[in-house]
């Protein structure tokens, strides 16, 4: 047994090949996370709070399904149009005053048509009014860990209270890909997203559509790339942005941007970044689930050492290419003091690679390792204090 302690032990586990492209982009702000391992490929002022303008109907939208799963409403649910709903300007459903409108109606409103009104409608109908709405769109955007955002209406209507960071927008994006899967048979669902058309009862103009720059377009010339969601916003002051999301195969990439000068520079580097996150990253399996990945030194115990194994399966997205390097490190405080128990939280694991946010994941005890006996201890009590001694001279 070794029994020098030590304050962290770290163990190399693997090196592969990568080569891991920098790439700066015009936009104010911008992320792009591979959505399986949440690996973020580009990151620029992603905390920042900005204005959202219409972005932020995407809150709007998860307050509204939240409500659907939870059995607390349903599609054919009918909300009345307010004067002030019917009275909003900019994007609109063109909701008439006094009518009432179906929830399975108000879902592509607010998402083909980008409809203040609908919001509005929405909005008063959950909380009562507008006002109240927007505390309680700003209270839940906290507890999904959005602490970046602000809200002072339901529809990105210009205030300098609406705020959020591009981060925000992308956990947003992945809680509704994650919670409202695709299912016909669900109140709502993540399939609304990839609607481009709504006529509302034959009152919106034919070309008026989902102002979505890349739903139904060929993305960097691939064509098994497809562009499935979410939302765009404009104002002057915001500029141009987009929160997309993309699936080729079983990969998602999800992609905020923000602060374009025009619609044309947005759709162009929304569908350059895209692109090339495909093209220059691969996501696969690094360790399998139990796997050992390292031994930790034991204290008192009786064996010399614990494996540490990956709790879950670990998946990566790493470069393509080749040059330079990927670590995987064990990371733990040793040596670990006995007893251990089996799955007992040791230390993780930190996979590294240049340009993207370390990955970190736990690792846990492979075994139990049992207390030594009084005998066991005593000698290695006095096998320490010999050391010193013999040091001294």
């Amino acid at each position: 047994m070794r029994l020098m302690p030590r304050l962290a032990a770290t163990a190399a586990l693997c090196l592969l090949p990568l080569a891991a492209p920098a790439l700066d982009t015009s936009a104010r702000a911008a992320m792009v996370v591979e959505h399986e391992t949440g690996t973020v490929l580009l990151a620029k002022n992603v905390d920042t709070p900005l204005p959202p303008a219409s972005m932020s109907k995407l809150m709007t939208l998860a307050m509204l399904f939240d409500a659907l799963k939870e059995g607390r409403l349903s599609l054919d649910n009918k909300f009345r149009v307010s004067a002030k709903a019917a009275a909003m300007q900019g994007s609109s459903m063109f909701l008439r005053e006094g009518e009432q409108v179906t929830v399975r109606d108000l879902i592509p409103g607010i998402i083909v048509q980008s409809g203040n009104d609908a919001c509005v409608v929405v909005a008063e109908a959950l909380a009562g009014s507008e006002k109240d709405f927007a505390a309680a769109m700003t209270r839940r955007a906290q507890e999904l860990g959005m602490t970046n955002s602000t809200f002072a209406n339901a529809s990105g209507w210009p205030d300098p209270r609406q705020r959020m960071s591009v981060r925000d927008l992308v956990t947003l994006a992945r809680y509704l890909i994650d919670n409202f899967p695709d299912d016909p048979e669900k109140e709502g669902d993540y399939g609304n997203f990839s609607q481009r058309v709504f006529k509302f009862d034959g009152r919106v103009p034919s070309n008026i559509h989902n102002r979505h720059p890349l739903l139904g377009q060929v993305i960097g010339g691939d064509e098994s790339i497809v562009v499935d969601g979410l939302k765009t916003g404009h104002t002057k002051e915001a500029g141009y942005g987009l929160v997309a999301s993309a699936v080729r195969g079983d990969r998602r990439i999800v992609l905020v941007i923000t602060g374009l000068p025009t619609a044309k520079s947005r759709l162009e580097e929304s569908e350059r970044l895209l692109s090339w996150a495909f093209r220059e990253f691969r996501t696969g399996k690094l360790f399998d689930k139990g796997q050992e990945i390292a031994t930790a030194d034991v204290w008192l115990g009786e064996a010399p050492g614990v494996p540490l194994v990956t709790a879950e399966e670990i998946t990566a997205t790493l470069p393509y290419g080749s040059g330079k390097k990927v670590s995987a490190r064990a990371v733990f405080k040793g040596p670990v003091t006995a007893p251990v128990e089996k799955g007992q939280p040791i230390g993780e694991l930190v996979i590294e690679a240049e340009g993207l946010e370390p990955i970190t994941v736990p690792l846990l005890a492979g075994k139990a390792v049992a207390r030594a006996g009084f005998l066991q201890r005593a000698e290695v009590t006095a096998g320490m204090l010999f050391e010193r001694v013999l040091a001294q001279f």
